[in-house]
């Protein structure tokens, strides 16, 4: 009986601790959590890429948006940007919007709340000492939050944001037309779009695919009188003060 009563009791623990991950449904966050989905300013999309920064890819996207003259919001991930905080500064200096996406890239339903608090805090810290901003956004990885997430972030004072439209650029197969073609499913003024910059969890080359899809997502935006740019302009939020961006001794990218 007493182990009966027990095993109820850890079964419904455990229900609880996973319930926000319904939110990994897109019907059911936009519905039922808009902001947590990512929908804003009616006239603006928010462009979000995660998983960098990375410098096999990266570099590139920062090419094709100065190109584009747009800004987007970088969700990084503390381990990659450890690696190369160089680009994370150039991020910023280019005048991208950085963000939490976690140390490593792991399901927060498998860790506890403690561990997700030092692995966003350590990522939260190192993204102020490499850059000098302090993020206000939080992605998790894959897109599943848990209890133990929310309450972390809620702590760090993060504000976790998903999406409403993504490419799915990081399956094998996936062509720049097909991420095109995805995004455009989900496409809508208000909404924030998903593409990943680095291959670092997903199929080798796959950021090629996003890369591809860019300009074409970038000109539909345009033809539908929708501007493209960060979160933090999606939600008519202060950006990170100018004065950190200074760009180094050549007048291109920072060296390590």
């Amino acid at each position: 009986m007493l182990g009966g009563v027990a095993g109820a009791v850890l079964g419904a623990a455990a229900v609880g601790y996973a319930g926000p991950a319904v939110t990994s449904w897109p019907a059911v966050r936009t519905r039922l959590t808009p902001g947590l989905a990512g929908l804003g300013r009616q006239d603006h999309v928010a462009l979000t890429f995660d998983d960098g920064p990375d410098p096999a890819s990266t570099p590139r996207f920062l090419d094709a948006l100065a190109a584009a003259g747009t800004r987007a919001t970088f969700f990084l991930l503390g381990s990659m940007l450890a690696r190369s905080p160089s680009l994370g500064r150039e991020l910023v200096t280019a005048g991208h919007e950085v963000a939490v996406h976690g140390w490593q890239h792991r399901y927060t339903l498998l860790r506890t709340p403690s561990a997700l608090y030092d692995d966003f805090a350590r990522t939260r810290d190192l993204i102020v000492d490499v850059t000098g901003c302090q993020p206000v956004f939080f992605r998790p990885p894959y897109g599943v939050l848990s209890t133990g997430a929310l309450a972390a972030a809620r702590r760090l004072g993060l504000r976790p944001v998903l999406w409403t439209a993504w490419g799915r650029d990081w399956r094998g197969g996936a062509t720049p037309e097909s991420v095109l073609a995805t995004v455009r499913e989900g496409l809508a003024g208000g909404g924030t779009v998903l593409l990943h910059d680095s291959d670092c969890t997903s199929v080798p080359q796959a950021w090629r695919s996003a890369l591809g899809a860019l300009p074409g997502l970038l000109d539909e935006c345009a033809a539908r009188g929708l501007r493209v740019g960060p979160l933090g302009e999606h939600f008519g939020l202060r950006p990170c003060p100018p004065s950190v961006r200074v760009p180094g001794p050549d007048g291109g990218r920072l060296a390590s």
